[in-house]
């Protein structure tokens, strides 16, 4: 295994939830590696830098950019056949790249444990690679599910949608209308704002985990205690309360996990049920996602693929006993890449709620370069120029994903890894990009 030496962003860790990773300041090219400048990360730091997660969004449209570029290439070769397919045009045959051993090469550079797929009207591709722990003793597997982290945030905003069809609120009714008090501060907020981070608040899980990582920002234990504590929503709100907001309700786009841990609260004060429940009944089994869960408690068992970070000067960290709770309702699924194929394929479809809050669900809500609307961002599809693939990502702590469909509903791409480089403002064990643009050109 070696780390990659290069200031490669990668492509995954993209909507924000990015910013749930300890962040420090930027300093000056050293003499470590012999590499460009980094960023050390440290265990507590500004957790939100909006210049690093802008970076983050320009790599997901480089990956995409750099796909597009590829199919046009390969759609003018005059071996390129055109393919009786669904859809608003004819896609031209070439061969598929090789994905296997691009998915091979992330466990090579570093990753843990690594699964994806690609499903189109003509390709059903998955496969796994690397190993499920940092023992490195049972092989990942095809369904081996993880923390799939903010694509969570998928399934609470189909919920939240499916209250709204059903006349429980409008997008526009104010949260306190329905928990009193919960920003008291800003009793303007209202249900579309936590659905499109525009409610002016924090992202929330660098509040709520800091009074409890301690002052040194180097600490990795203690870092590692505080992300394995219990968490209560009350926390969570607290937290964001007690913290500067960010500006006024509708007044801009930035990005919260906390609104969503909010709209949770909403849901179960509205249908007297926990969110997991909810999950489980309106869109688990109705999308047909057979392993998808809602966790409360630290641990994983049977095929999962075990999280893990790497940290300079310490190597890797397993966190097995992270608490799920310090994202709560915003980020506390676990799921395979399968399933997440079958989330967003339901969504767009128009399964889970009626095509209107699908349009809705993907239209941008504000000026974002993510494209992001409610509960879904768009980055643009490099098979049919013009069109968008939407979905959204997940970054947890040791754990990255993403899930992205074509509009139509009928190209899906799924990707998972674990083992994550925190001591850098990106993945350096690996890049991402390596198996995103394959897996982009695939899906054409």
């Amino acid at each position: 295994m070696h780390r990659r030496t290069t200031a490669t962003v990668t492509a995954t860790a993209l909507a924000l939830s990015l910013a749930t990773i300890p962040a420090a300041t930027t300093v000056p090219q050293d003499s470590r590696d012999a590499s460009p400048t980094r960023t050390p990360v440290g265990a507590l730091g500004a957790a939100d830098d909006p210049a690093d997660q802008e970076a983050v969004r320009e790599a997901l449209r480089g990956a995409a950019a750099q796909a597009a570029t590829r199919v046009s290439v390969q759609r003018s070769s005059p071996s390129a056949t055109a393919q009786d397919v669904p859809g608003p045009a004819r896609l031209p045959s070439f061969p598929r790249p090789d994905l296997d051993a691009a998915l091979d090469q992330l466990v090579t550079d570093g990753a843990i444990g690594v699964t994806a797929t690609v499903e189109t009207p003509t390709l059903r591709w998955s496969d796994a690679a690397g190993t499920r722990d940092l023992a490195g003793r049972t092989p990942a597997l095809e369904r081996s599910p993880l923390r799939v982290a903010s694509n969570t945030k998928m399934m609470v905003a189909t919920l939240v949608m499916q209250e709204v069809e059903a006349g429980t609120w409008t997008l526009d009714t104010l949260v306190d209308d329905v928990i009193p008090g919960l920003f008291p501060d800003h009793p303007g907020v209202t249900i579309r704002h936590l659905l499109s981070h525009t409610s002016g608040m924090p992202l929330g899980t660098y509040e709520l985990i800091a009074p409890y990582a301690g002052t040194d920002p180097e600490d990795w234990d203690a870092f590692v205690s505080a992300i394995g504590r219990d968490y209560s929503d009350a926390e969570h709100i607290a937290a964001v309360n007690a913290a500067p907001w960010v500006g006024e309700p509708g007044a801009q786009f930035s990005y919260s996990n906390a609104g969503y841990v909010a709209l949770g609260m909403l849901l179960e004060e509205a249908t007297g049920e926990q969110v997991e429940a909810l999950v489980d009944e309106r869109i688990r089994r109705p999308a047909g996602m057979g392993q998808t869960r809602v966790l409360d408690e630290p641990g994983l068992r049977g095929p999962a693929l075990h999280e893990a970070m790497y940290v300079d000067g310490r190597g890797w960290i397993g966190l097995d006993g992270f608490d799920p709770d310090v994202f709560s309702h915003s980020g506390s699924a676990l799921s395979t890449v399968e399933d997440l194929d079958d989330l967003t394929r339901a969504l767009l479809s128009g399964d889970l709620v009626s095509e209107e809050s699908v349009e809705q669900m993907v239209t941008p809500s504000s000026e974002n370069p993510l494209g992001y609307g409610l509960g879904t961002y768009a980055i643009p599809d490099p098979c049919r120029p013009g069109e968008f693939l939407h979905g959204h990502d997940g970054a947890s702590f040791g754990s990255l994903s993403l899930a992205l469909s074509s509009r139509d509903g009928s190209r899906q791409l799924a990707l998972g890894v674990t083992g994550r480089d925190l001591t850098v403002a990106q993945d350096a064990l690996y890049d991402l990009t390596d198996l995103l643009v394959p897996m982009l050109v695939a899906s054409c």
